[in-house]
């Protein structure tokens, strides 16, 4: 039998995971766009950080130049990682109670 402490702890981490999974459907649904080159190459991403498409101008193609593309791919993917990485830390101290403090948090998800 659990004392009313013990209950309370309970019911907030109940809470606490409820909103974890929250933030996480939240982060799965949406996609960040990372850019390089102007535009050149586009980089769409989940907030999870899951790669879902990666676009590149086909003027960049038809130049012919690998290690442009492959840098500009690179470049892309970087901004793309980066944005979504703010992102989930964003949610996450949404939904943790001690991130409140200033405390950093890891990359959990």
């Amino acid at each position: 039998m659990l004392n009313p402490f013990q209950k309370m702890i309970e019911s907030q981490l109940q809470g606490v995971h409820r909103q974890m999974t929250d933030a996480a459907d939240e982060l799965r649904a949406t996609e960040i766009v990372g850019s390089a080159g102007g535009g050149a190459v586009k980089v769409t991403v989940s907030g999870l950080g899951e790669i879902l498409e990666i676009t590149i101008d086909p003027q960049v193609i038809a130049a012919g130049e690998c290690d442009l593309i492959q840098d500009l791919v690179c470049a892309g993917v970087r901004e793309a990682m980066r944005k979504a990485s703010e992102m989930k830390r964003a949610k996450l101290s949404e939904a943790l109670p001690l991130a409140g403090l200033g405390m950093e948090l890891p990359d959990i998800l």
